[in-house]
């Protein structure tokens, strides 16, 4: 499985670092013509007024819109935003690849930022991991077909709605694969066990 990550804007390469250490091989994509190259696309942390201002610029909005409806696609933070439904401000255009709706530095400025323990779900499994916000948006609803796999302070941060995720954190900054594995390794038994990871106390 050949992997893409966005790389218009934003933290990148710790994705390419986390698809290496799966196993997995990862490449650029940095116009549409990349998309048809891969079988998944990534949507890193960033600022999303910049990342949407260089989507439209770059001609990205309905070439992943399309990507999506055969193909899985993750997003942190920002990729969160650009990937959500609906977005409390005008300056983004979102994709409408989640369905949810998504308040962006809901969480307060660079200063509020910082790393909590939460409790993930997946399957009949509960694993606790380090999620890190930087400016983070806030989750304000869900769609009925929307998986809440995570929740922070009885808001949602991190939501499955079929063959896609996004968190309002960054799992890679902190090494966690988890997310990374359900989408682009679905058939693995060797789920994220926090001594299995680097960079996690």
């Amino acid at each position: 499985m050949l992997i893409g990550v966005l790389e218009l804007q934003g933290d990148f390469e710790k994705h390419h670092q986390i698809m290496s250490e799966l196993g997995i091989e990862s490449i650029p994509i940095k116009t549409h013509h990349d998309l048809e190259k891969v079988e998944g696309c990534i949507i890193p942390g960033g600022e999303s007024t910049t990342l949407s201002i260089l989507m439209e610029r770059y001609q990205m909005i309905n070439p992943i819109k399309s990507f999506s409806k055969s193909f899985p696609v993750l997003g942190t933070c920002a990729g969160l935003i650009m990937m959500a439904t609906g977005v409390q401000d005008d300056r983004i255009t979102p994709l409408g690849i989640l369905n949810v709706q998504v308040n962006r530095n809901a969480y307060g400025r660079q200063i509020h930022s910082g790393t909590k323990t939460i409790q993930m779900h997946w399957k009949e499994s509960i694993f606790s991991i380090p999620a890190t916000m930087i400016r983070a948006p806030k989750i304000e609803s869900v769609g009925n077909n929307v998986t809440i796999l995570a929740d922070w302070e009885e808001s949602p941060i991190a939501v499955m709605d079929g063959h896609h995720i996004g968190m309002n954190f960054h799992p890679e900054l902190n090494n966690v694969s988890l997310f990374h594995q359900i989408l682009f390794q679905p058939k693995s038994q060797n789920y994220y066990k926090p001594n299995q990871e680097k960079n996690v106390s």
